[in-house]
């Protein structure tokens, strides 16, 4: 990173200063994300926790960890900010995001506190473009008090396996109706679309289950509108964990490998969809 390295200089002035080798570490983990114009980052020195939120039933948040990171320093407990996911991922692939074996783009992402932008520093080849972005005033994220206490049921499961259920389901249908049961089925996902009821079975010894933890049999059913986002994690994942506490609410947790091999993790969470009754 040689002209990245000579900004150095000012870096006592940042609250938040994180780089990457290679932007698309980044880009890729916020595009699974990316259903909603803005995110909310909250930093600590764990690393990057960006939100994302939907009409107050569905919120997704990608974790990246600070070793991802080639420089990580906070110099505060906690730095949140609010900014136009769009505008951030349109910067991220200046360059046009190359996929060229050996390039790639560098990125030197700084913050100076409230009040300031966010501002971006990208090199590729030599040439380096400066972006800032505008920040908000972070709004309070919703708290779905989804605690492993309250988890009643849980899956995981090889990505692979999830990607064909959906390829094979009828995806024009409204809902998506998830049961889950210490008995058979076991595991189902359940359609009610233009072509009529269809459904997709995991048995608990399925090559594609890593886990089965079940304790009860629950039926719930969520908006096929609210789930479609999180195929673009699911696209990128090898493996999902699937949890459903007490009350019906999802938890959709992606493991994803960046082009380094390194893991990061998204996780969604959705509400049951309250107007359709279970069967």
């Amino acid at each position: 990173m040689p002209l990245l390295t000579e900004l150095q200089g000012n870096d006592e002035q940042y609250v938040l200063l994180a780089c990457l080798d290679n932007a698309r570490n980044l880009s890729n983990i916020l595009k699974a994300i990316a259903f909603k114009d803005h995110a909310l980052f909250t930093a600590t020195s764990n690393g990057l926790k960006v939100t994302v939120e939907d009409s107050k039933c569905l919120q997704a948040n990608a974790f990246i960890q600070a070793e991802i990171f080639q420089e990580f320093t906070i110099k505060e407990d906690m730095v949140s900010l609010q900014i136009n996911l769009t505008v951030l991922l349109d910067c991220l692939s200046i360059f046009g995001g190359n996929t060229v074996p050996g390039v790639s783009t560098a990125l030197r992402l700084c913050y100076r506190g409230y009040g300031y932008p966010l501002t971006l520093f990208l090199e590729e080849g030599g040439v380096v473009t400066i972006c800032k972005i505008n920040t908000q005033e972070p709004e309070e994220p919703i708290d779905f008090e989804f605690c492993s206490s309250n988890v009643t049921n849980k899956v995981i499961l090889m990505s692979e396996g999830l990607r064909e259920a959906f390829s094979e389901l009828d995806m024009t249908s409204e809902v998506l109706q998830i049961t889950m049961s210490p008995s058979q089925p076991y595991f189902r996902l359940s359609t009610f679309g233009n072509a009529g009821s269809a459904f997709y079975d995991y048995s608990k010894d399925s090559d594609m289950m890593e886990l089965f933890q079940c304790t009860t049999t629950q039926n719930n059913r969520y908006k096929m509108a609210l789930l479609k986002p999180s195929t673009k994690a699911l696209a990128l994942s090898c493996k999902v964990s699937v949890r459903t506490d007490s009350r019906g609410v999802l938890s959709l947790q992606y493991l994803v490998r960046n082009d380094d091999g390194q893991i990061c993790f998204v996780e969604y969470y959705c509400c049951p969809d309250e107007e359709v009754d279970d069967d």
